[in-house]
């Protein structure tokens, strides 16, 4: 038994197998180090805090420096009132109204100066432009009562004024157009479905284990809410510097993570929480990297859920990244889905949970060689029907060799039986033959 135990530790070391149960250290190695000068030369660098490229909740932490030709965002008014923070929006749309209810009073004032209403307005027989009009102020409420359309009755425009008339015209057709331009800027503000994401989840983490004797880099992402996200659909793109063979760096570059856009498994139905899988195989940017490599590596995972609103059919977008140490290798996500009675429930409390799995050290590419040389399950024409019930893990006869051997001899048996039977039946035609002959 321990020479059993022995040889299956060695082959699980070999071949890169990260052991379910580690075993607890003692307490004075537990206990933190001192660091002295020659701890610190021998011990391994610890990674220093990366900037991220993305937050967790989707901002993306870029910002713009050195803009000259800032004309270029008064070409896209509209869009840019839109992007503006509440307060600036709030302040440009309070100060829209008013400049242009003073403008349209100072226009009304001076009409009512020109003709002299404010001189003769209490002479009997003279007919001012506009009736009860005889300061600033009353200028500018009458240019209020115009553009709102309030019309209180106390002061009205006389027909004997054409320049007034004119400029009523022009008044009411500005005043037409201020309107739909800052009520529309409210209304797409208030409308923009980026409330809608915050009800979108991801998983804390990211996770790397083994699954149909692939390795798979998986997620996972849920709805809230039960108005559902529709034609949803998932991207990922990694992020990582590195450098061209011909020496030119590349900051931040961005490459494509396959998470089923040719199967059409990027196209969710998000009624339950999903766990996304991105299987590493010779197209994935992972291919060849192994545990050891990956504590080394520095990247960042951008994962980016589209769809469109169910209550409002406008487009909504969540984002959010995993960083290198945010993704866990040989882990996989708890189960939060259960059948009660009559209906499915979601337990978010496991939303964010993983547990440990026996997962190879190796690369995929490493994994992918030694799953095409040695033989994982046995022939099935070869099996016995007590043998044909049996399921096996094709990892179970990586771990231990036991079980190959064990193949091995009842292939072996089987083949004898098979040429006992063979001699037998031979045997028996031979002896029919020469009775037939003497007969």
């Amino acid at each position: 038994m321990a020479g059993d135990s022995r040889v299956l530790m060695d082959h699980n070391m070999e071949i890169g197998v990260t052991p379910a149960q580690v075993k607890k250290l003692p307490k004075h190695l537990r206990e933190p180090q001192i660091s002295t000068e020659r701890t610190h030369l021998i011990s391994d660098p610890v990674k220093k805090p990366r900037q991220r490229y993305v937050q967790k909740d989707g901002k993306c932490n870029v910002h713009h420096g050195n803009v000259k030709e800032t004309y270029r965002y008064l070409s896209d008014l509209f869009t840019t009132l839109v992007d503006l923070r509440w307060r600036f929006s709030l302040l440009i749309f309070t100060l829209v109204y008013v400049v242009n209810w003073l403008f349209f009073g100072f226009l009304w004032w001076l009409i009512a100066l020109i003709r002299g209403d404010l001189v003769h307005a209490d002479e009997e027989g003279w007919t001012p432009c506009v009736e009860n009009l005889n300061s600033f102020v009353s200028a500018f409420l009458f240019s209020i009562e115009t553009e709102t359309t309030i019309g209180y009755g106390y002061r009205v425009i006389t027909e004997k004024c054409p320049e007034g008339i004119i400029l009523l015209l022009v008044q009411a057709i500005l005043g037409s157009i201020v309107n739909a331009m800052m009520v529309g800027c409210m209304f797409v503000k208030i409308s923009q479905p980026k409330n809608r994401a915050e009800t979108l989840m991801f998983s804390h983490k990211a996770v790397i284990s083994v699954r149909d004797n692939k390795m798979c880099l998986m997620f996972r992402v849920g709805d809230l809410r039960n108005s559902h996200i529709v034609e949803a659909s998932i991207r990922a793109k990694l992020i990582r510097s590195q450098q061209t063979k011909e020496g030119e760096f590349i900051p931040l570059n961005q490459t494509d993570i396959n998470i089923g856009f040719d199967t059409g498994d990027d196209r969710l139905f998000l009624v339950s929480p999903l766990i996304i899988s991105h299987e590493i195989n010779e197209k994935s940017p992972f291919w060849e990297m192994s545990l050891a490599q990956m504590e080394k590596e520095e990247f960042e995972i951008v994962v980016i859920l589209e769809g469109m609103v169910e209550a409002t059919g406008m487009t909504c977008q969540a984002r959010s990244s995993y960083l290198d140490t945010e993704v866990l290798w040989g882990y996989r996500f708890t189960p939060v889905l259960s059948l009660e009675k009559g209906f499915y429930e979601v337990d978010y409390n496991n939303f964010h949970d993983v547990y440990e799995t026996n997962t190879p050290a190796c690369s995929a590419k490493e994994l992918a060689a030694k799953l095409r040389e040695e033989p994982l399950l046995p022939q099935l024409s070869l099996l016995s029907p007590e043998s044909k019930m049996q399921t096996l893990d094709p990892l179970d006869h990586l771990n231990n060799p036991n079980l190959l051997i064990q193949d091995e001899d009842k292939e072996e048996e089987s083949g004898a039986d098979r040429g006992e039977t063979n001699g037998s039946a031979a045997a028996l035609e031979e002896q029919a033959l020469a009775d037939g002959l003497s007969g």
